[in-house]
């Protein structure tokens, strides 16, 4: 059955019942949808959802006259989206950046539940697992980087940042829409899903004996990161499976948590290219 195509609607009120709605699933008040704002992201989502998953579309005039944009809103009014136009004024009202682009898709949340690691698809899976880390912008790089190192997918514990919060969705870049997820797991239990599988987990601390480059990531692995400002308690790096250090120079005791675990996966992804000769 065709569907009729729709027309848009100019708001022109901060106080419009959907200009509310989106500024609510901005600060994460309605938990069942997410906020995604900025051209490149909007472009990102469109390839990675069904085009049933955007639910509203918010734009200005301005963006909708640059030709990438006016694609984008174009595909989505033949897909019969509700589609908005508001005021710059009402935009940054709306906006989550300090220099708005000028648009906003609203989605549901995506499944983050156990089902959503597909490591069956891989022989040897490569898993991440961010362990109450706090900060959106690490958690969206760590997502980003674990993707481009060729991860099967992550597992994120409970008191981790929502990776699905406008921040971390910048972060990562597409990622969080592409890459299995779970999220709100508990850490034995993460851990145990890992054993049962025969993953072998691999936490890192800083005055842990090996050398990260010394394990065989080839193997079925699961790299495990904590907390910014804490990292892992010793009774979780514990009940790990082997506990690997980064070397670094002196003075330096330790690294930003996104790029620390961008070191250890692309050694993972070094090993696994060489081991299959590309």
């Amino acid at each position: 059955m065709k569907r009729e195509r729709m027309t848009d609607t100019i708001i022109t009120s901060r106080d419009n019942a959907l200009v509310k709605h989106a500024r609510a699933v901005r600060d994460g008040k309605i938990r069942d949808q997410i906020f995604i704002e900025g051209l490149r992201l909007g472009e990102e989502a469109a390839h990675a959802l069904s085009a049933d998953d955007i639910q509203d579309v918010i734009y200005t005039e301005r963006i909708a006259q640059e030709p990438r944009a006016a694609e984008l809103i174009n595909a989505f009014k033949k897909a019969s989206r509700r589609m908005a136009i508001v005021s710059e004024q009402v935009f940054s009202s709306i906006s989550d950046t300090k220099s708005p682009q000028g648009i906003v898709l609203l989605a549901p949340r995506p499944n983050t539940e156990p089902s959503a690691l597909i490591s069956s698809h891989s022989k040897d899976p490569l898993i991440v697992i961010l362990h109450r880390i706090n900060n959106p912008v690490n958690a969206g790089a760590i997502l980003r980087t674990a993707e481009a190192a060729g991860a099967s997918a992550a597992i994120l514990t409970e008191g981790t940042t929502d990776i699905f919060s406008p921040k971390a969705l910048r972060g990562a870049m597409g990622s969080s829409f592409r890459l299995p997820l779970w999220t709100g797991a508990q850490f034995a239990e993460a851990l145990w899903w890992c054993k049962e599988r025969g993953i072998s987990t691999i936490s890192s601390d800083a005055r842990a004996p090996r050398n990260y480059a010394e394990i065989d990531w080839t193997l079925p692995s699961c790299l495990i990161v904590g907390a910014e400002a804490t990292g892992l308690a010793a009774n979780e790096t514990a009940n790990t499976d082997v506990t690997v250090r980064i070397p670094m120079q002196s003075p330096v005791e330790s690294l930003n948590v996104a790029v620390a675990t961008g070191i250890v996966l692309f050694e993972a992804a070094r090993q696994r290219n060489a081991g299959s000769g590309r």
